[in-house]
């Protein structure tokens, strides 16, 4: 979603934050039982002690022991604080009576994804792995760089035939060399509408000194790798107030990222799951990814040094399949958002 859109709405509560302490009331009621028996659907992540709640096409978010809690990613209310004891949720009534207050509003804009851009890994004079084998008595040498281009401009051109309404950027269209800075920039530049969101998916071809090592992967920014999301200098009010909403923010987009990671990954099996091996989606703090302020990827879709897989990837057939797993994997997750308005659960 537009970060910029973002701070307009938060900035608009600072001033009510300012005056306003966390209340610690009677907190008697079972959230969980609640939320059963009054429509609402809830989502606990008991590691960072982070929930969400939806209903009516609302979200709330929150955390144990805090009481700003936001508001469908993009406003903030300050109330009673939830509190965690003996693993189970209590909240107060006035936590719910201001939780059903907000449910029952009407729905503003609706959420959806404004722009997916595909990054064309590597390029121009960095040719990335690379691996030359014989076939056939001629030596072919086989390099990432032609590879995720291939892949990535079979992937643009299904994406706008499929989603007319939404920009669809390639990094790179030629054999052209962008620096991983670069890459980012193009990403985080983007302009997009009011609750609309960015998917950043980059392309990439491994390599290992083991021959043997085969397959295909995805990748999401580790959840313990801390970044900034927010622009500091649009928090004018108090201060403390940044590290609450970007960390709020910060948790969003890894949820999400991981959400896409595993439509892709289920994609990528639909298509070549009988011709290579799915590795799973792992956590890692590639650049592009943790630079890039939005729901971001990166694919590996396997290894030049291993002889037979190499002859896959340079096999037009079979980039085909590959390209039809990672498109069917975006469309789910694309389903997946805007039919839940713009909110996502790991299951």
């Amino acid at each position: 979603m537009g970060i910029n859109m973002k701070l307009k709405r938060f900035i608009s509560v600072i001033s009510i934050i300012c005056i306003c302490t966390m209340l610690f009331a009677a907190n008697d009621i079972a959230l969980l039982d609640k939320c059963k028996n009054s429509g609402m659907t809830i989502y606990w992540d008991s590691l960072s002690e982070t929930g969400m709640i939806e209903k009516n096409g609302h979200q709330l978010s929150f955390r144990n022991g805090e009481g700003m809690v936001l508001l469908d990613s993009i406003r903030i209310m300050i109330t009673d604080a939830p509190e965690l004891r003996d693993n189970q949720l209590y909240v107060s009534k006035k936590f719910l009576d201001d939780s059903e207050e907000f449910f029952n509003q009407k729905s503003e804009l609706p959420f959806k994804v404004g722009a997916i851009l595909i990054d064309a890994g590597h390029g121009g004079k960095d040719p990335g792995a690379l691996k030359t084998y014989k076939v056939g008595g001629k030596n072919i040498t086989i390099q990432e760089k032609d590879i995720t281009l291939k892949v990535s401009k079979m992937l643009v051109e299904r994406l706008k035939a499929a989603y007319p309404g939404k920009q669809i950027i390639l990094t790179r269209n030629t054999d052209k060399f962008l620096s991983l800075g670069e890459r980012t920039d193009i990403a985080n530049g983007v302009k997009v509408g009011e609750n609309e969101a960015v998917l950043f998916i980059s392309i990439h071809v491994n390599s290992s000194l083991n021959k043997t090592s085969s397959g295909y992967e995805v990748w999401y920014l580790s959840p313990g790798y801390r970044r900034n999301v927010l622009d500091k200098s649009a928090v004018d009010g108090d201060p403390n107030l940044f590290p609450i909403l970007n960390s709020m923010l910060e948790e969003e987009y890894t949820t999400e990222s991981i959400m896409i990671a595993k439509f892709i990954m289920d994609g990528l099996q639909g298509q070549i799951g009988k011709e290579s091996t799915a590795r799973g989606i792992k956590a890692e703090e590639w650049f592009v990814v943790r630079n890039s302020n939005m729901p971001s990827v990166l694919i590996e879709l396997g290894f030049v040094s291993n002889e037979k897989e190499a002859l896959l990837l340079n096999d037009e057939r079979y980039l085909k399949k590959a390209t039809l797993g990672i498109y069917n994997g975006i469309a789910a997750f694309i389903t997946h958002f805007e039919r839940s308005q713009g909110f996502t659960t790991i299951k």
